[in-house]
């Protein structure tokens, strides 16, 4: 890893305060995996009775961590649960020294916290293709599981960074039957963000007591409008690993059609993606693309995405260029259906374009002004039918090529 970065500039004003969430004890270490001088190991210890969930990558080459908790997923809660990840390396790309080094890891954690290893759940971040060095993590089981406290989120948030330039966080209350019920989460991500889902890690801990497949459920229809509406660099990781844990400590259960749990868990999961995108590397610019008038949900998606995706949007905004053109050729490339005589345009409420050809009321000058937001929203009507979506990305800047030409030294 090379130098350290300036903090994003879009990043929020100070980490959140979160609360504990009974049933949760964290602790971070020190294991040198690759950074010096810096926490890069954290460990969560869930209580028994505690359900967990989860939402992977889909990629093809996804690592020996994502593989091992995907296979884990919906087991006893009963006998608790522990979460350990390290950042600094990504046991991807490692082949059997990789699936060794995860089995050498879920094996020396349930040791030491009494539990069975497929209840142990493993995540990396960091370079791929270079071996785990394991013993540095097993090293430090000892000082983890002592040190253990409710109280530790905030140090956890930190240790899971990579080329992160602030912690994320973000929580909710929500009243049910008159108690309250928590939710808290974490998050790590930066760089090769795409669906599905991004190089991201999420964490997410509320004391609501859910059976597994209803935590399930939730956990994967709210992940398609949060974190799989999200883009830095349209790449996909080998390592994307969301997974929640409700332990129930609070004694309120929440069903499926809870809609008030279900909410307050969307706005958490919706903030932490937007900070993973405010964190993009080298981004100065937050940009939401919003699809209207297409033949379907679905085909708004993809036009969306071809357009947040664009290097060629996505520098034009870094230069504060209003230039719809590039908007224009995005939505013609994506391969969903459109129509160039339907098609219109607007920067926040100004239209630059309407139903196939410059708006009348474009004012050039206004809309280089509306450029040198540091939010930005795009907005494209296609005329055709109902369909809709939004996607969250952020600019294409030198600082992102600085960053990632230099990623391994």
């Amino acid at each position: 890893m090379g130098k350290s970065l300036p903090v994003s500039p879009l990043a929020p004003d100070a980490f959140p305060d979160l609360p504990e969430i009974g049933g949760v004890r964290f602790a971070t270490a020190e294991a040198g995996v690759r950074y010096s001088g810096r926490t890069d190991v954290m460990l969560a210890s869930l209580a028994p009775g505690t359900s967990v969930a989860g939402v992977f990558t889909r990629s093809a080459t996804r690592s020996a961590a994502v593989l091992d908790c995907q296979a884990k997923i919906g087991g006893d809660p009963a006998q608790g649960a522990a979460i350990l990840v390290n950042s600094g390396n990504a046991n991807a790309f490692t082949g059997r020294r990789g699936t060794a080094a995860v089995e050498a890891v879920t094996n020396a954690t349930a040791k030491r916290l009494g539990i069975p290893s497929d209840r142990v759940f493993t995540a990396s971040t960091g370079v791929i293709g270079e071996p785990l060095p394991h013993d540095r993590v097993t090293a430090c089981l000892d000082d983890l599981a002592t040190r253990l406290a409710p109280g530790g989120i905030a140090d956890a948030a930190h240790a899971i960074m990579t080329t992160d330039t602030f912690p994320k966080g973000s929580t909710e209350t929500v009243t049910i039957d008159g108690q309250p019920v928590r939710i808290a989460g974490i998050a790590k991500g930066s760089g090769m963000i795409a669906p599905d889902m991004a190089t991201m890690l999420v964490y997410i801990f509320t004391d609501a007591a859910m059976e597994q497949p209803v935590l399930q459920d939730m956990l994967s229809v709210l992940n398609r409008t949060t974190f799989n509406c999200i883009t830095v660099d349209s790449d996909t990781s080998t390592s994307d690993t969301l997974l929640m844990a409700a332990t129930g400590a609070s004694g309120i259960r929440i069903s499926g059609t809870n809609v008030g749990f279900m909410e307050a868990l969307r706005r958490v999961m919706l903030d932490l993606a937007h900070q993973v995108v405010r964190d993009g590397e080298g981004a100065t610019k937050f940009i939401e693309v919003s699809v209207t008038g297409a033949a379907s949900d679905a085909e708004a998606h993809v036009h969306a995405k071809s357009i947040a995706n664009s290097p060629l949007v996505k520098t034009a905004i870094a230069g504060e260029d209003p230039n719809w053109g590039r908007v224009v050729m995005a939505v013609g490339k994506s391969g969903a259906r459109a129509d160039r005589d339907r098609l219109s345009i607007w920067f926040g409420d100004l239209e630059v374009a309407h139903e196939g050809e410059v708006s009348p009321d474009h004012d050039e000058d206004k809309a280089a002004a509306y450029m040198k937001n540091e939010e930005i929203v795009i907005h494209v009507d296609l005329g055709l039918g109902g369909g809709t979506a939004r996607v969250w990305t952020c600019d294409l800047t030198h600082g992102y090529i600085e960053i990632n030409a230099d990623y391994r030294s």
